[in-house]
């Protein structure tokens, strides 16, 4: 069997190296291909890297069965598609290589060399590098445009980011479907430009660096460094337990030495970083479980000069343009676990920010201002995007891309969607647009709780629901055709995006693609779908479903009519057909009524169980009235509406429930 993605097929899969990374590396492949029947391969050629590889791979499938991550058979399958080879020839016919050796040009070049001519002809070759530039890894290859840098982050089995670095003779079409196959399998590709280092470890090993210098000096030690970078850069784990955990000290130190020419001269290793890898040590961290505290007054210190540096590396790498700037703060949120920069200096002020980095470059010889920081101080917050557009032949593609929270919705999520659809709109060489979500998770995920749980009372709460539906009002009324490609699940404002656009399509086989579950909140829907869902499928179904809080899969969508079709395989590319056509007027979509619609006169009984009986009031009344009022009028009144249930007990009963439970356990409503 294999796996299919834009044309190109999978069977196998080879994982070069069985060190630190590429058993995890193996591991996820064989996680979300083993179904497909993909065969994954870790070849190496020390008998000892493949017996430790194996064991450490078979601890973490016997860890994820005990925290109920795998079933016991999923679990067996996962290890029993994993081979651990020494044999060369293992690799042989592989239509994917990830090559995950040491950190050597030489030892890189040789193994791809060696590869070539054993792989399938079509075979895309990969090199975890984390630092070395793609046209210098694959020098010596002769087709390189099958060559690229696929850079995973630890662990690498579980850190959802990777970085997708093309070199200069990289094919585009081997680029394109590296990001869209690393989606598909529930990763977060991010596309980089070719430079020592790429996007991330500078900063990573930049913070370290800061860290180091300031335990260098005797002002604080590693343990109280650690502790104040969690707290002032929002850190899972402090720089010297991160460099303990990863492994990471040699790469860092030939990294550093690297980047002193390659970035900018303030990068250097040092004495004590050069001491420990000659003794094969380890920082001196805190163990499990240890309390400790920092004098305020080291603490205030260490955070000064650690935001410093993490706010100058973060806008070198946004001055030197390799990647896009939401994906830096996306990736750097991901990838590093760490506070995104842009939104902490944002908090902070910009101003601010800029004065933490002057400071730090003061005392640090060599650290260099981006400029770009020094102009962002003169235009006030940065604008941290989440909708982004590519355009094909007249086709913009629009995604909305906040996986950390499956692309839920906020004020400002609708505020971009609003202005990137005006910019369509307006644009006279855009004939049509697609609408997606980033992954295969969710398309929306639905309104982001943080947003909701802001809104003070009834003013707010009609404020809210009045902007989302300005955005989609672009949208259904721009004079273009929007095709809604739902790559996942949507719920609650996911759903109502989708029910403004001109046709809907849907991968495949989703279990839960449409769902209302405001009333399970103690709210209602704020963005349409009580006024726009009668309208597009039966009534009483939709009275159902948003009395309900119910779903309805992929399937039962397509027999409603609320989607056009399920599509198996490149759902974008299908979607951009169908937007052509609608633009053409080859096909013509389904319009939604913007008249007052009869309402049946015997609707079903609905059995609310723990539902709130006045939430429920105040959606019936807007259905009910919403029906019998052209589309416009009906979505102000259900604005006013949700202002209304904004202001109930039960609205902040429901909320306060779901951030303790998530909803594994109903609401207790007083029903007022």
């Amino acid at each position: 069997m294999s796996y299919t993605l834009l044309g190109r097929t999978i069977s196998k899969i080879a994982v070069i190296g069985s060190g630190q990374i590429g058993p995890d590396i193996a591991l996820h492949f064989s996680k979300v291909l083993g179904p497909h029947r993909v065969a994954v391969v870790v070849q190496d050629i020390i008998p000892a890297a493949l017996e430790a590889g194996s064991a450490k791979t078979k601890k973490k499938i016997e860890k994820g069965v005990e925290t109920g991550a795998f079933k016991a058979d999923e679990a067996e399958a996962i290890l029993r598609n994993i081979t651990f080879s020494d044999n060369p020839s293992a690799a042989d016919g592989a239509d994917l290589v990830i090559e995950a050796a040491s950190e050597r040009q030489e030892v890189k070049q040789g193994i791809f060399e060696r590869l070539e001519g054993r792989v399938a002809p079509g075979a895309i070759l990969a090199s975890n590098s984390s630092h070395m530039e793609p046209e210098v890894i694959f020098d010596r290859l002769k087709r390189k445009e099958r060559g690229l840098v696929i850079h995973y982050f630890f662990p690498a089995e579980r850190n959802l980011v990777v970085e997708v670095v093309p070199g200069p003779a990289t094919d585009p079409a081997v680029v394109d479907f590296c990001m869209a196959f690393y989606e598909a399998i529930g990763k977060v590709p991010i596309r980089v430009k070719s430079r020592y280092g790429y996007a991330l470890d500078p900063i990573f090993e930049g913070v370290f660096l800061a860290a180091l210098q300031i335990a260098d000096t005797g002002f604080a030690t590693p343990k109280e460094i650690d502790l104040v970078a969690q707290k002032s850069l929002g850190l899972g784990v402090g720089p010297f337990t991160a460099m303990n955990l990863t492994g990471g000290s040699p790469i860092t130190q030939t990294g550093l030495t690297n980047y002193h020419h390659k970035i900018m001269p303030w990068f250097r290793t040092t004495k004590a970083l050069d001491d420990l890898v000659a003794s094969r040590g380890s920082w001196p961290t805190a163990f499990k479980g240890e309390v400790y505290s920092v004098d305020p007054a080291i603490a205030d210190f260490v955070a000064r000069r650690l935001q410093g540096a993490y706010f100058g590396l973060f806008s070198e790498i946004l001055q030197s343009g390799i990647v896009e700037p939401g994906d830096l703060e996306m990736g750097i949120e991901l990838a590093l676990d760490a506070r995104p920069p842009m939104r902490m200096m944002n908090e902070l002020g910009v101003v601010r920010s800029l004065e933490l980095v002057l400071d730090f470059a003061k005392v640090s010889p060599g650290f260099e201002t981006a400029p770009v920081l020094v102009e962002q101080a003169s235009l006030g917050p940065w604008k941290i995007p989440h909708v982004f557009r590519r355009d094909e032949n007249g086709v913009a593609i629009v995604t909305i891309k906040r996986p950390r929270v499956l692309n839920a919705l906020n004020l400002d999520v609708y505020r971009q969607i609003k202005e990137e659809f005006e910019r369509i709109r307006d644009d006279p060489s855009i004939v049509a647009a697609v609408l997606t979500g980033f992954g295969v998770k969710a398309f929306v995920s639905g309104a982001d709780i943080g947003m909701l749980a802001q809104i003070k009372g009834a003013a707010d709460g009609e404020s809210a629901s009045r902007q989302s539906h300005n955005a989609q009002a672009v949208i259904e009324n721009m004079g273009k055709p929007v095709v809604c490609a739902l790559n996942g699940l949507s719920l609650g404002g996911g759903s109502e995006l989708a029910y403004c656009c001109t046709v809907r399509i849907a991968r495949k086989g989703l279990r839960a693609l449409f769902g209302q579950p405001e009333v399970k909140l103690g709210i209602i829907p704020g963005a349409g779908a009580s006024v726009r869902l009668p309208r597009l499928i039966d009534f009483a179904t939709a009275w159902k479903i948003l009395r309900t809080g119910g779903t309805i899969s992929g399937a039962e969508a397509l027999k409603l009519g609320l989607i056009e079709e399920e599509v198996e395989d490149n759902l974008i590319g299908r979607a951009v057909e169908i937007a052509r056509k609608l633009a053409s007027g080859g096909v013509k979509g389904k319009e939604i009524n913007r008249e007052p619609i009869p309402v049946p006169a015997n609707l079903p009984e609905i059995d609310l169980g723990t539902l709130s009986r006045k939430v429920d009031e105040i959606l019936r009344s807007s259905i009910l009235e919403g029906a019998k009022l052209p589309l416009e009028h009906a979505l102000r009144l259900e604005s006013s509406k949700f202002g209304e249930v904004c202001g109930t007990e039960d609205m902040k009963i429901g909320l306060e429930n779901f951030m303790k439970t998530q909803l594994k356990q109903p609401a207790k409503f007083v029903h007022r």
